[in-house]
């Protein structure tokens, strides 16, 4: 299988690092073909993943067992409606790293307090963003990096407790953190090989994934 970010020559060795440690991390379905695309990037990561439609009740999956979850892109009007399934029960009651991708990411924002509104210069397409705060899941990626987005609503103001990982000239949240729970969003979409080092932030991910279950005590199956 040729990975997705395989033909960018100098992003080779993010592909051709030792493999993480298998977890647990599903794709929580929000409506669209980024939810396939996430699905697959854990997939080449060889990690124990599969997709879930987003009004899964929040029991099934805490009987599961995740170590992580991801919020996928996909409603195009999470700012009118305020409403993406049953992903505010997993941001309120799974204790579990979350990635909030593009919807996910806005969804996560407003459900904490933020706010949303229409981008001013909608993003769609090649994006240059500026990171300011490596944190965790940034750590190792070159500053500015080349993004791929598609969205017309930006997080206007953060929710109470997080704070911006990097920026763009037309959206000034393009990656946030909560500054105590493992729970980030970014408005763009890693799991397309436009985003140059959308793998690695993946891995960024799962490397979190791994340290809070390492945390809670259970050991990470080896892949």
């Amino acid at each position: 299988m040729v990975g997705p970010v395989a033909h960018h020559g100098r992003r080779r060795a993010f592909l051709e690092a030792p493999r993480r440690r298998r977890v647990k991390v599903w794709v929580v379905d929000n409506g669209s073909q980024w939810t396939h695309r996430e699905w697959r990037v854990l997939r080449y990561l060889k990690q124990d993943t599969r997709i879930v439609p987003n009004d899964t009740p929040v029991a099934e999956l805490e009987a599961a067992g995740l170590d992580g979850l991801v919020l996928s892109g996909g409603a195009a009007e999470v700012a009118a409606d305020g409403r993406l399934g049953a992903c505010g029960d997993y941001l309120d009651r799974l204790d579990v790293p979350i990635l909030g991708i593009c919807a996910g990411h806005q969804f996560m924002a407003s459900h904490f307090g933020g706010e949303l509104r229409p981008g001013h210069s909608p993003e769609f397409g090649r994006v240059e963003v500026t990171i300011t705060d490596p944190d965790e899941l940034l750590r190792g990626i070159p500053n500015p990096t080349v993004v791929w987005a598609n969205h017309n609503d930006d997080v206007a103001r953060l929710p109470p407790g997080f704070k911006v990982l990097a920026t763009s000239p037309s959206c000034a949240v393009q990656v946030m953190r909560h500054e105590t729970r493992p729970l980030f969003g970014t408005a763009f979409h890693p799991e397309v090989e436009h985003t140059v080092d959308g793998v690695a932030m993946f891995r960024n991910f799962l490397r979190v994934c791994e340290e809070a279950k390492a945390r809670r005590g259970e050991a990470p199956a080896t892949a």
